[in-house]
């Protein structure tokens, strides 16, 4: 089972709920962005080209508690930056955990396995380690040798004290498909708690501009990636809704829902997700009510959002999909492993 089953059930009846009061806009994950700075550089994540002086801040406890409580969202992802750079990170998380949020911490590994001491397993908290390929492929992805290795003991070294583990992956342009192949083997093999992938998109602060991929390119590189798991010859761990996977494959017309992953950090709510370099509001209110939504989707015609298609924005029109009584079948089975 990837996504767990408690946390299947806990959002299932949020979004039921959401269903009942006749709300047609409401978040399912927050991305809590407590601080931008970052021990890496990798070249496809703009974080670290914020000025020093947004670099050198950083959100308190009490900040992010009052984001969740104000948001509402069942899950909260946090990223960064590198969150494990967080001089308070250890209470943001047990806080969120007492408010009984199920937490993703994303990391890319280098200071996990001596951070553990400061966390407790608990069915509410994920580490989220970024891998993007085997050793020489990750590697080269965040430009700095030996970080793949350090990474994976690190894993093994949460997963031994308890602790929930995914890993996080970006395809980009260029990628082999049977490289990956493999490297979802290896993975397996480490015995982790499921896997999430999302195509590379252009976000506007990288520095890498040319290894994004378009849409075409994506469902023709999913396809190939992903269909020994789709005619089950691979039983690979997904920590995702199989609609969101066949989504990427190109078997699904899905919109883009874009407040259902709202971003919150040091310069606020971002307008309208953290792709976008459009500025802030100050609250999760004004996010909602004063973005023209209509704007944004491949729908709106908007050549920012032509070839998207990310996690942030389709994974929820895929959990709110997964709600029809067509798909409930297949929801269910992901969940039991059948």
């Amino acid at each position: 089972m990837a996504i767990q089953l408690q946390q299947a059930l806990a959002v299932g009846t949020y979004l039921v709920t959401q269903r009942l009061r006749g709300r047609k806009k409401f978040p399912l994950v927050l991305m809590l962005e407590p601080l931008f700075r970052c021990n890496l550089a990798c070249s496809g994540c703009g974080k670290i080209q914020h000025p020093p002086e947004i670099l050198k801040q950083h959100l308190s406890p009490e900040e992010c508690f009052a984001a969740v409580e104000e948001c509402g969202a069942p899950v909260v992802s946090i990223p960064g930056g590198e969150p494990l750079l967080h001089p308070q990170i250890d209470e943001i998380v047990r806080g969120l955990v007492a408010r009984k949020k199920f937490v993703y911490l994303c990391t890319n590994g280098l200071l996990l396995e001596k951070s553990l001491e400061k966390f407790e397993p608990s069915p509410y908290l994920t580490f989220s380690v970024h891998l993007d390929g085997l050793q020489a492929q990750h590697d080269r992805c965040v430009d700095r040798s030996g970080v793949f290795e350090k990474a994976v003991t690190a894993i093994v070294a949460a997963k031994n004290q308890g602790f929930r583990v995914t890993t996080n992956t970006t395809v980009f342009e260029g990628t082999d498909p049977a490289q990956m192949q493999e490297f979802f083997d290896f993975l397996a093999s480490l015995e982790i708690d499921g896997m999430m992938i999302s195509p590379g998109y252009s976000y506007e602060l990288a520095p890498d501009q040319d290894s994004f991929l378009k849409t075409e390119q994506t469902k023709a590189l999913f396809k190939q990636i992903l269909t020994p798991w789709k005619l089950g010859q691979k039983n690979w761990n997904f920590n995702h809704n199989p609609l969101f996977l066949e989504f990427l494959m190109g078997e699904h017309n899905f919109e883009c829902t874009p407040w259902g992953s709202p971003s919150y950090s040091v310069l606020g709510w971002q307008k309208p997700c953290y792709l976008l370099n459009e500025g802030h509001y100050s609250s999760y209110q004004e996010l909602l009510n004063q973005t023209d939504w209509n704007n944004y989707g491949k729908a709106s015609g908007n050549p920012q959002c032509a070839d998207c298609m990310v996690h942030c924005g389709y994974e929820p029109t895929a959990a709110i999909a997964a709600m029809q009584p067509e798909n409930m079948g297949k929801a269910l089975s992901s969940l039991f492993g059948s």
